[in-house]
């Protein structure tokens, strides 16, 4: 069992700058497909950023550019950089991992961390 423990959300202007991290435990961190998903009320949660165990990276349209997704496998984490941030991606910001071989009904996900953009 992998539990995930997101942290850095937080009140930003527009234009400001965050970093999420995500700690993972109960796995081989390494060999687990890592993800960052965000969800405001009454939507679906949509996909922000992906990285592979070979740290190959997938954003959406609307942060590329903007965001970073890494992974330091030393310290079992994944980090989100979000720079030049708008209201629009003011959202409840969750951490995805998929292990190897598996499809997204055996994903395991963060409790969540809100990111608000407002001035």
């Amino acid at each position: 069992q992998v539990q995930l423990v997101e942290s850095g959300g937080g009140l930003v202007q527009p234009g400001g700058s965050l970093r999420l991290s995500c700690v993972a435990s109960g796995g081989i961190f390494s060999t687990y497909a890592m993800g960052w998903y965000r969800q405001t009320s009454g939507d679906q949660r949509e996909l922000v950023a992906t990285i592979t165990r070979s740290s190959s990276t997938n954003y959406a349209d609307s942060v590329k550019g903007r965001f970073t997704i890494s992974r330091d496998n030393t310290a079992n984490t994944v980090y989100l950089q979000m720079n030049s941030l708008k209201p629009e991606d003011t959202a409840v910001y969750y951490c995805n991992a998929r292990p190897p071989n598996a499809g997204p009904r055996f994903d395991y996900w963060g409790q969540g961390t809100q990111v608000t953009v407002s001035s």
